[in-house]
């Protein structure tokens, strides 16, 4: 009977053992998922890039509910209306219950998501709660559909596919787009187009030359010469090839005003780094075929210097420290901008590169 007993007993505090660890620990489940309250179904969003800084919306909440009360972490998913959400765009993960865009980012989840620019289209916005960094008890909100037309943050252009390709490093194929030079306008819905081709050889017209399209094909706007080969583009029709002569160009059309003009240049480096700011002293840069680049390799002493083109000082054959109150020019550098300055002299291997048009850079690399 002890024995008996004394088992018995054992058994007792066992289980009151064991009951009392299963209170100390906490099961959470979730009970319901968060409710997406702002923006609304239905709301249009006209996106553009000059408010790009602006807020365009405040995504508003309701809290996930677990059976106990904890920290959150929520996700904003976005995806194409209707797509029953087959591809997510994750965008923003945060442990509030509101998370602001600003123009700029809902433009950018509105094109990564595949809106076309400038078109309306449709996105299904949740929001998905999650807890623990293992991301355990999933749950989703209610779906929210809103109208957004997005905008490019690319410049438009205008292709020049012609018959200079091959022989001028663009591409393997004549009178293609795939690879033809481009010019790109300051701005959507600017009509001033510019940029910087090389042509290696004379190409007359007509047979010969190059034409100018609104798109990489030749089934929408096609822009050559009205006949008269004195810079204007047709009013009507695709107009004449526009031929060629060998050398590097600065191109500019405008669609708008119908003219395009073709102007070779010769680019050099000007300054204290080569010993003056006289003609002289220049070091001029030679275009590679293969980089697209203009290059030299020169020995250059700390100072101030720039890049000029015809020895002539006006504000658009001249480039120089990047300003961003001064007409867009490219990456690092600005037509007319301040003077660029070498901190260490030495033997520098030097790129201008305008290859991209209006994302001019430069580089200077020590060899």
């Amino acid at each position: 009977m002890k024995n008996i007993f004394k088992i018995a007993a054992l058994a007792v505090l066992f289980i009151t053992g064991v009951s009392c660890e299963n209170d100390d620990q906490t099961i959470v489940k979730k009970v319901g998922g968060p409710e997406l309250l702002t923006p609304v179904s239905g709301t249009s969003y006209e996106l553009k890039p000059a408010n790009a800084s602006f807020e365009a919306t405040t995504l508003v909440w309701n809290h996930a509910n677990y059976s106990t009360q904890t920290e959150v972490n929520y996700t904003i998913e976005v995806a194409l209306a209707g797509t029953e959400f087959a591809t997510v765009i994750e965008a923003g993960t945060t442990t509030n219950r509101y998370a602001t865009w600003s123009v700029e980012a809902f433009n950018g989840v509105a094109i990564d998501a595949g809106l076309t620019p400038y078109e309306e289209g449709e996105l299904d916005i949740r929001i998905k709660s999650a807890l623990g960094s293992n991301a355990e008890l999933l749950d989703y909100s209610n779906v929210v559909t809103v109208s957004v037309t997005p905008y490019s943050t690319a410049l438009p252009k205008l292709w020049m596919p012609g018959s200079y390709q091959v022989d001028s490093g663009y591409g393997s194929s004549n009178w293609s787009h795939a690879a033809a030079a481009t010019v790109a306008s300051s701005g959507y819905g600017q009509t001033n187009f510019e940029g910087y081709v090389y042509f290696a050889s004379n190409q007359a017209a007509p047979n010969n030359g190059f034409k100018f399209t609104d798109s990489p094909d030749w089934d929408h706007g096609v822009f050559g010469d009205d006949g008269s080969f004195s810079g204007a583009l047709p009013t009507t029709g695709q107009g004449n090839n526009i031929g060629i002569t060998a050398g590097y160009y600065r191109v500019r059309a405008n669609t708008a005003t119908r003219t395009y003009s073709l102007v070779p240049y010769t680019w050099r480096v000007i300054g204290d780094v080569v010993g003056g700011w006289n003609n002289s002293n220049e070091v001029t840069l030679v275009y590679n075929t293969t980089t697209k680049k203009l290059t030299a390799v020169a020995t250059l002493v700390a100072g101030a210097f720039k890049f000029r083109a015809n020895t002539s000082w006006l504000d658009e054959n001249n480039f120089g420290k990047f300003d961003p109150n001064k007409e867009y020019a490219g990456e690092n550098i600005t037509y007319n901008g301040g003077n660029l300055n070498l901190e260490t002299g030495g033997t520098y291997k030097i790129e201008l590169d305008l290859s991209n048009p209006r994302a001019y850079s430069y580089t200077l690399t020590l060899q």
